[in-house]
């Protein structure tokens, strides 16, 4: 099995574009963003204990993150009506957005190898990304331990 070669987005560089679906239906484009410090997280699945626990720890914190000039986006592979019961089931206060088709976590360079249990496969990647309110990307936190991140990321802000 052979695994395409993944681009990287590094501090500095403009952040790639989107225009995504939300749990809630509507698009959001990271455009329409500008003039706003962006969190940008990306997470490998709906309702799994690492992402659930990440998602919730943003949520609880969200007031802090707002204070500070920033908006939240979560995204991941999972389809609107998937991230939709997890919004729900776990209150979650932010959008969550669809890419099911991929193409942003793959401008993104989260799309990496993962192995589990001796097995390769494509996954996600937890990444953090935090976009200044000119477009560019002024941190990256690669490979997410979800412990304490929401304070990493606050304290950035």
């Amino acid at each position: 099995m052979t695994f395409p070669v993944v681009a990287t987005v590094a501090v500095g560089d403009k952040a790639p574009d989107f225009k995504l679906q939300a749990d809630d239906g509507r698009t959001v484009s990271l455009k329409d963003l500008r003039g706003k410090k962006v969190v940008l997280y990306f997470y490998p699945k709906d309702d799994t204990p690492g992402c659930t626990a990440e998602a919730c720890s943003f949520r609880d914190n969200l007031a802090r993150v707002t204070s500070k000039g920033a908006v939240l986006v979560g995204v991941s592979r999972d389809d609107h009506a998937s991230h939709e019961k997890f919004r729900d089931k776990y209150h979650l206060n932010f959008p969550l957005l669809s890419d099911d088709g991929g193409v942003v976590t793959e401008a993104y360079g989260v799309w990496k190898k993962k192995k589990l249990y001796g097995k390769e496969f494509m996954g996600i990647e937890r990444t953090t990304f935090l976009i200044d309110e000119g477009g560019k990307v002024a941190k990256v936190w690669p490979k997410v331990k979800v412990e304490g991140h929401t304070d990493e990321v606050l304290a950035a802000l």
